[in-house]
């Protein structure tokens, strides 16, 4: 029995063998039939390459036409090589301009709070301008997980409390206000959208001290309406609202959206905006997180506050 199954493999390793070989001789038979076929063409071709050779390295006319022609080619391929390494590059610059866009937005509001500031009066005003400058700063975080069509929607960033992100931290994009953060882990961060009912952001009318409530009406991703503005308040369609200032969130004047029209408010004293937002949530890529620098002083007297009226009470 060994022995059989030790002739079929010798009868296999032969075949295979001869298979191979057989192969071998065939392709370079196709080979050698390609050259000797197409052997003019070769010979012409090198005999081409050589007189161009020549001509080019002993001819200055010609060999001037050559490096100008080459030269022109190699531009061309340059070009669309540094097309293509430019488009790669494209996520690099766009983190870079979203990086400048929100320092220029910090300064900003840092210039208005020491203008602010100024205008108060106070006999140092040195001091004030030095206590107002660095007010907010602010940390880039990318968008991981949004929702728009829940009832209540949540966003996720890829920026925790090891980057610096805490609870109460105010986060909008480049066009306007994204929501505020709700919890914070290691390396990422969870935020309550605007498009949530249970986010509720003081606004008011630019250029105007009249404020209200913004809220989401839950009826698409583009709109929420702004509740309890006084009756005598003038406005007029597609009026900017921006953020009031009257929180340690959001600092004052960033941008929400424009008056869409004037809905009836619940209360008759009272009446409601619907704003047409700026952020577009369906297209939320790279936000900024808002660090107010002053929050937990503020927070601070906020409670001593509340203490002070439960002990008049």
């Amino acid at each position: 029995m060994a022995h059989t199954h030790s002739v079929i493999y010798k009868v296999d390793y032969y075949v295979s063998f001869c298979l191979s070989h057989l192969f071998l001789y065939l392709s370079l038979k196709n080979l050698i039939n390609f050259i000797i076929k197409y052997f003019s063409w070769f010979v012409f071709i090198f005999y081409v390459t050589i007189s161009c050779m020549l001509l080019f390295q002993n001819n200055p006319y010609q060999h001037h036409v050559y490096l100008t022609s080459a030269n022109r080619v190699c531009s061309a391929v340059y070009g669309v090589f540094n097309n293509v390494t430019s488009y790669f590059h494209l996520h690099e610059i766009n983190e870079d301009l979203h990086n400048r866009n929100a320092l220029l937005e910090m300064e900003v509001i840092n210039l208005r709070n020491q203008l602010n500031s100024v205008k108060l009066m106070l006999p140092d005003s040195t001091a004030a301008m030095a206590a107002s400058e660095h007010g907010f700063d602010f940390i880039l975080a990318h968008v991981i997980s949004n929702s728009i069509s829940q009832p209540q929607n949540y966003i996720t960033i890829n920026r925790g409390s090891l980057d610096g992100i805490a609870p109460e931290m105010g986060v909008i994009d480049q066009n306007g206000v994204v929501g505020i953060v709700n919890v914070v882990g290691p390396h990422s961060a969870r935020v309550i959208s605007l498009l949530n009912p249970q986010f509720r952001l003081s606004c008011k009318v630019k250029g105007s001290d009249f404020f209200g409530s913004l809220v989401w009406d839950g009826k698409d991703a583009y709109h929420a309406v702004l509740e309890e503005m006084p009756k005598h308040v003038k406005f007029a369609k597609g009026d900017t609202i921006v953020t009031s200032g009257y929180s340690s969130v959001f600092p004052e004047g960033l941008i929400v959206g424009t008056i869409v029209e004037q809905i009836k408010d619940k209360n008759d004293n009272f009446f409601s905006l619907r704003i047409a937002l700026s952020t577009d949530f369906t297209q939320l890529s790279t936000v900024r997180t808002i660090k107010n620098n002053r929050q937990a002083e503020i927070m601070a007297l906020d409670e001593n506050n509340g203490k002070g009226k439960e002990a008049e009470k």
